[in-house]
């Protein structure tokens, strides 16, 4: 039996056993029951079944009815490591059919910032039916606007979610705060050329990230081995449009020459000099 020929929901409840012994290292029926809902001899068949398919990497203890991890185990699903977290923060499953359950042991960052559903539904509609929207805007810098908008993403910054789109009113491309939205409509007629994504250059752009520790740090094998450094270095590519709000979330030295002193600044963009005009360096560390 291989994984590929199995329906969805097999595959589904096969992850939950693979993800309970890898990170809980126990399962028993009475998971799977609570889990899915599932009656006692499907939840057999299913232990049956991952038995078959991985005869190594559980143990049945009979004086308690529960599957042990093995020092054999070896996963058959991959655990990405950032779902895994949230996984074992929220629970598991996607919190649609049912409400995800807080771990009392394993704890994500506060969330200051939650965009409405009804703004990102909204954005969300505008982007895959390739529409113009009319919305209301509040701005640092000009306050209350109305505007004509052509989104095309939607992005995590690592702070708060923006919108990348065409601003008919400057006529260019930026970002808008997903939060700062107060109404949104949907337009009719279709863009224009220049207001798709594909002519959005920065945004098109990729462009490589040099990130080394801080060359002050006295001990930097601990910074190399937070970001899995190969030889001293971390390389990443990223779209030119989103690397200043990773080295600002990161809080990565810009300055030509290594000049921040606090103790937030653990890496330094080495290629720094590479990069200038590809990327706006505005919002990132470059200055004392």
């Amino acid at each position: 039996m291989q994984l590929e020929n199995l329906n969805h929901a097999q595959r589904e409840r096969l992850a939950f056993i693979d993800f309970s012994l890898e990170f809980f290292g126990q399962i028993a029926r009475a998971d799977l029951i609570q889990q899915f809902g599932t009656g006692l001899a499907s939840c057999t068949r299913d232990l049956a079944l991952y038995k078959e398919l991985a005869p190594d990497n559980a143990v049945l203890m009979h004086e308690n009815k529960r599957y042990v991890r093995s020092d054999a185990f070896k996963a058959i699903f991959e655990h990405d490591p950032e779902s895994a977290l949230r996984t074992l923060t929220k629970g598991f499953g996607d919190g649609f059919s049912l409400p995800l359950e807080k771990s009392p042991r394993c704890f994500d960052a506060v969330r200051l910032v939650h965009p409405k559903p009804v703004i990102i539904s909204a954005i969300m509609r505008a982007i895959y039916s390739n529409s113009a929207i009319k919305c209301e805007y509040e701005s640092l810098s000009c306050g209350a606007t109305k505007r004509e908008l052509v989104p095309h993403a939607i992005v995590n910054n690592g702070h708060r979610w923006h919108v990348r789109a065409f601003d008919r009113r400057c006529r260019e491309f930026r970002d808008f705060v997903c939060t700062r939205f107060k109404h949104i409509e949907l337009q009719e007629t279709e863009p224009k050329s220049n207001e798709l994504a594909d002519m959005d250059s920065t945004w098109n752009t990729l462009c490589e990230l040099q990130l080394v520790p801080h060359p002050r740090l006295s001990h930097s094998r601990a910074i190399e081995m937070d970001y899995a450094m190969t030889k001293g270095m971390l390389q990443i590519e990223v779209r030119a449009a989103l690397a200043n709000y990773i080295l600002r979330q990161w809080n990565v030295d810009c300055t030509d020459n290594a000049t921040l002193t606090g103790k937030e600044y653990q890496l330094y963009l080495r290629n720094k000099n590479s990069l200038k005009g590809a990327i706006d360096f505005s919002i990132a560390p470059c200055s004392n």
